[in-house]
């Protein structure tokens, strides 16, 4: 028998067209005025303005907020939510890829509580109820508009912090494909492969189960099958459906089950270099595929025989070496060749970085309990 399991969803729509839905959704929460959070980039897109001629045509006034860096900080969601106060709004829209979407998560805790957001880091902090939250995601990856998780950077300490909790899960996704059309090849690669990582990572888990299973290997039927072909064919609306699919899948999967160390580490990597967080991802996939392999046997053959590997009379080992090559051989397709040596990373530095990965909470379910040492030898590894 499964151990007990919640699962935590927020209303989705999904299709092209999705977006323009918005206006209806707040009036149903009873907008008097809504805060939409975005940046500058998914503002020149055009996608903003989408949003508000929706609301518009529900005669509900709006503010924008677009002071979000690709990796959202604290000083913009005090910012925001201070905005948030004086504007008087009472509900929020974010447009945009992980960032915008974790800031508005953030500026909900902040304006509801009033207190910094730095107090909320860990699970389950949030004892107030938050805004209403109408997500719509403009990247196929990061699935912040389906999961209980906020991933600020604190630029003073130099790392990113998890907020974990069914509070941030928003009210209403409006999932469209269509908004994804912006993405260049390399921001479409980056969002896939977190996309994946994010499916193996819910599927190896110790908090995996039936509910999140089936989610989590969909998505990698569908992201293995799909990411490549739309890095070579952008423009390409069924394959970018496919992907996005895929990636609410998996965060549906992962905001349930929870991840492990890939997410740890990059989430400290990240935090320590300000990079692109699926950039961060691909540099660390298959070392903690090494790492963890021993320990979820099992669940990785699945994994690799949904990735359309044959294992018949594969010994357990080969299976692994398969998988790995596999996972390189496919970021290598899509232009994800980097090391992190590449990026400024030293070996000196891998100390501190392996210190702030102990500390993140998606480590709890990885399927091998690590130390310092462990997870020191996994970044240089990936150096």
């Amino acid at each position: 028998m499964s151990n007990l399991r919640k699962f935590v969803s927020p209303e989705i729509i999904f299709g092209a067209g999705a977006r323009h839905t918005v206006g209806n959704y707040a009036h149903k929460f009873g907008a008097r005025k809504v805060l939409i959070v975005s940046d500058s980039g998914v503002e020149k897109a055009g996608w903003v303005q989408d949003v508000c001629l929706s609301l518009d045509e529900q005669h509900i006034p709006y503010a924008i907020f677009t002071g979000v860096s690709p990796n959202p900080r604290c000083e913009e969601v005090m910012a925001g939510a201070g905005f948030y106060q004086e504007q008087s709004c009472n509900v929020i829209v974010a447009v945009g890829g992980g960032s915008p979407m974790d800031c508005a998560k953030g500026i909900g805790i902040v304006s509801a509580h009033g207190r910094h957001i730095l107090e909320f880091e860990g699970v389950d902090r949030i004892d107030v109820a938050i805004p209403p939250l109408i997500f719509i995601p403009t990247t196929a990856g990061t699935s912040a508009d389906v999961s209980q998780f906020a991933i600020i950077s604190d630029q003073n300490e130099k790392m990113k912090f998890s907020i974990v909790s069914k509070a941030v899960v928003p009210d209403v996704s409006l999932i469209d494909p269509e908004t994804t059309a912006t993405m260049d090849g390399f921001l479409s690669a980056c969002t896939g492969i977190d996309a994946l990582v994010h499916a193996i990572e819910a599927f190896v888990s110790t908090g995996a189960g039936p509910l999140t299973d089936m989610h989590a290997l969909d998505a990698i039927r569908l992201i293995n099958i799909n990411i490549a072909p739309l890095v070579a064919n952008p423009k390409d609306m069924h394959l970018r459906e496919q992907v996005m699919l895929g990636s609410m899948k998996a965060g549906l999967a992962f905001s349930n089950a929870i991840l492990g160390a890939v997410h740890a580490m990059s989430h400290s990597l990240g935090g320590f270099l300000d990079l692109p967080h699926g950039l961060c991802n691909a540099m660390l996939l298959e070392h903690v595929i090494d790492f963890n392999y021993s320990e979820a046997t099992d669940r990785f053959k699945i994994v690799a025989e949904t990735m359309g590997i044959d294992t018949r009379g594969l010994t357990t080992p080969q299976i692994k070496q398969r998988l790995m090559q596999h996972v390189i051989a496919l970021k290598t397709e899509i232009g994800l060749t980097q090391k992190l040596s590449e990026h400024g990373v030293s070996a000196s530095d891998i100390p501190t970085l392996s210190i702030n990965a102990l500390r993140d909470p998606c480590l709890l379910t990885n399927p091998r309990k690590s130390n310092q040492r462990d997870v020191e030898v996994v970044y240089e590894e990936a150096l």
